[in-house]
């Protein structure tokens, strides 16, 4: 009654039910000096709520069996609820006083902001965790909510007050601005009088979204060596800007990205584990979100052949632009289609399934279709996108490692300009 939207898919046999409310609410809608405020909010909302704090919340989860938590991301912030059939009702209104009757306690929000500082004192020690935060960073620049990891930074976190908190909450959550997906053993008639009843009073509300600035491609190859002495191995992120998840090209990339870094059989991985051993395994991925995610080739190498490695990177990036064989597509085209079914095995599937459908307003029959849509792609689709997505020579090399050791070699690649940096030229001062 209040306009909340409700999806459901079905799924009888087993008394099990999963519940997901999704807020479009997330990372981009933080203000400017406050970033990290939309996971903080997240993080709280399960540290008080209604008429219970943290443990009480937890205690009452622990009786009934059932699984509460919130989540949120770039985009959205989503409110699960995993319980068995018989204990729903009593699950269902924990749900809603942690959905829309958060207290944000104050002393929980000091514990909570402390646990960062001390996580991001750690990242300084943590060379996958700098590779991983440089990469965007470098890509998107920190003005940017793609650029800047979703925790925030110090300044922000010894900045953000509850009352802060309270003002995001009010401001995104509400019914408008948010929808249910529901899926398990059970009907529409059954569940909506039980929907409405607890949470057809939450109220509607407006929300305004910040406009998103259009990310530049990188102009030139750009080696960023970032010096961790003594590190046993190398960290190497590569990557450019690169698609939306609504992109007509989307089953061509995940295709032809499966042939490159995408599977255990793909090129990247044979090539630097199976073949030369250089690293227990390598990748590659492209982050389909709202807007232009980053492609991204990644691994982490034996220091001693990091210049082997990176060579062999641009090796597979400059390959996979070349037509690829009737085998190398038959393969990973099977190896996408007939392993989508594992998707929808369980309710907790499906409702993430339903998440993606909804998050990006993809059609009803997006699921029926799948497969199908797979195994079309051609050689020429293949082809098509790795030479519009793929471009060796305009792309970031972020390497983390023992600068005595690797800049020389990576130096002889001759692979373009190459700029030195520090742990804090990335991560900033370790917070005190």
């Amino acid at each position: 009654s209040n306009g909340l939207s409700v999806v459901l898919m079905e799924k009888h046999g087993v008394p099990l039910l999963d519940m997901r409310l999704l807020i479009n609410a997330g990372t981009v809608d933080e203000p400017t000096a406050l970033p990290g405020l939309a996971s903080m909010t997240a993080a709280m909302m399960t540290e008080g709520a209604g008429d219970r704090n943290s443990l009480q919340l937890a205690d009452a989860m622990d009786f009934l069996g059932a699984r509460i938590g919130v989540s949120s991301g770039f985009h959205s912030t989503t409110v699960s609820l995993f319980t068995p059939l018989s204990k729903f009702e009593d699950a269902l209104a924990l749900f809603r006083d942690i959905a829309t009757k958060p207290t944000f306690p104050a002393e929980e929000l000091d514990r909570l902001r402390k646990d960062r500082l001390t996580a991001m004192k750690q990242w300084h020690d943590q060379p996958r965790n700098i590779a991983s935060i440089a990469l965007p960073k470098l890509l998107y620049g920190e003005s940017s909510p793609y650029g800047r990891p979703a925790t925030g930074n110090e300044k922000s976190l010894l900045a953000m007050k509850v009352a802060d908190i309270a003002s995001f909450y009010r401001s995104h959550f509400h019914a408008a601005n948010a929808t249910l997906l529901v899926a398990g053993d059970v009907t529409l008639a059954e569940i909506l009088p039980k929907l409405e009843f607890a949470l057809g009073s939450w109220k509607a509300g407006s929300s305004t979204k910040a406009p998103f600035k259009t990310p530049a491609q990188v102009g030139k190859r750009t080696i960023i060596l970032v010096d961790k002495p003594g590190a046993p191995q190398s960290e190497i992120r590569i990557g450019r800007i690169g698609v939306e998840r609504t992109t007509k090209d989307y089953e061509a990339l995940v295709v032809m990205n499966t042939i490159l870094g995408g599977s255990f059989s793909s090129r990247l991985n044979q090539n630097l584990r199976e073949k030369h051993g250089y690293t227990y395994g390598a990748t590659s991925s492209f982050a389909f979100r709202v807007y232009q995610g980053p492609f991204t080739a990644a691994s982490a190498v034996q220091t001693a052949v990091t210049d082997k490695a990176l060579s062999e990177f641009m090796n597979e990036l400059k390959a996979i632009i070349l037509p690829v064989s009737d085998e190398e597509l038959a393969r990973a085209k099977n190896y996408v289609a007939y392993g989508y079914p594992q998707n929808f095995q369980t309710v907790s599937d499906i409702a993430g399934e339903l998440e993606e459908l909804v998050q990006y307003t993809l059609p009803e029959t997006y699921f029926n279709s799948f497969i199908s849509r797979i195994l079309s792609v051609t050689k020429e689709d293949v082809h098509r996108v790795a030479k519009k997505y793929i471009d060796p020579e305009n792309i970031v090399i972020v390497v983390v490692g023992d600068r005595k050791v690797i800049e020389d070699g990576i130096r002889g690649l001759n692979l373009g300009d190459m700029k030195i940096m520090s742990i804090t030229d990335i991560l900033g001062d370790p917070p005190k």
